[in-house]
């Protein structure tokens, strides 16, 4: 049998104030906040594919808003006995075939690519986005009937929808109708993105958490279940922004975009080049470079969010 401890042993005791218990205890308050896109944000400022997005992007911007601080010329004068000439003082890039310069057609056409852009992009955001929602949240005959409706709108090519949009309204062609024929049968997508990552984020403990405390499910939604599955459709709403773009180009290609006696579209330049490619190259050229210069910085900046905002993509770089 074991022998009995001795009552008499003494034990070693160390002093308080060597082994302080606040020391052990304190909470760390120096440390960084993280969350998902204070993460996205760090990771994103690090990669020299978003600085050169952004700067491409913020150029694009600034062009579109204040054309007139880059030429003084106006892009619809035109003069017949400069048609087609080479770069001049005050003319960088030369005359299109009716006389017009084509710098300053450049840099106001801008305007008008990236206004059809933008409004293509908050159609197709606000639509997808209400019809994700209520589909993936809600379910049941919701959900059926709103993927009905998603399913007849995504099986019509955009492209295709916007040409018979604008044939049977060709006397409202302007940058809002043209801009409402493509978001009108584009939206399919990001309702479908949303849907699926409403799917997942649903059963979380934060939700049912949320039911259980009393809150009502449309409040559910909006104030916990939205904002942890919007970073899918940021992000494809970002690279959707450069698809509008090309989209309106196709349709003034096509002759049935903006009409170009009242709009300076790259589309329409391009359009109007064509006939010259043999022989005057650089008329298709310039607004063809600046088109696919804007698309890929939206298409750029979109990549670099996706890869952001996916902590996998993150952690294998």
């Amino acid at each position: 049998m074991p022998e009995p401890k001795n009552p008499n042993m003494e034990h070693f005791v160390a002093p308080f104030d060597e082994t302080p218990v606040a020391a052990v205890d304190a909470v760390k308050i120096d440390e960084k906040k993280s969350n998902l896109w204070l993460d996205a944000w760090r990771d994103m400022r690090g990669r020299p594919m978003f600085w050169v997005s952004a700067v491409v992007i913020v150029i694009v911007i600034a062009v579109s808003l204040f054309p007139h601080l880059f030429t003084p010329v106006d892009p619809r004068a035109a003069d017949l006995a400069m048609s087609k000439e080479g770069p001049t003082k005050g003319h960088i890039l030369g005359f299109t075939s009716q006389g017009q310069d084509v710098f300053a057609r450049i840099i106001y056409g801008t305007s008008t690519s990236v206004s059809v852009g933008l409004l293509v992009v908050m159609i197709t955001f606000v639509v997808g986005t209400i019809a994700g929602s209520l589909a993936g949240f809600f379910g049941g005959w919701v959900d059926t009937v709103i993927s009905r409706i998603g399913d007849i709108f995504f099986s019509i090519p955009y492209i295709l929808a916007g040409v018979i949009v604008m044939t049977v309204f060709q006397e409202f062609r302007n940058p809002l109708t043209i801009a409402f024929a493509i978001g009108g049968f584009s939206w399919p997508v990001s309702a479908r993105i949303l849907r699926s990552e409403i799917l997942r984020v649903r059963n979380a403990d934060f939700v049912m958490a949320s039911t259980a405390l009393g809150l009502s499910r449309f409040k559910t939604l909006v104030r916990h279940v939205l904002p942890n599955s919007i970073a899918p459709l940021l992000v494809v709403t970002t690279i959707s922004l450069s698809a509008a773009i090309v989209a309106e180009a196709v349709l003034s290609f096509l002759g049935v975009g903006l009409p170009p006696a009242e709009f300076v579209s790259w589309g329409n330049d391009i359009s109007a080049a064509q006939r010259d490619l043999r022989n005057d190259p650089q008329l298709l050229l310039w607004p063809s470079l600046a088109l696919a210069v804007t698309v890929f910085g939206f298409v750029m900046l979109g990549e670099v969010v996706r890869d952001a905002l996916d902590p996998k993509a993150r952690a294998q770089r």
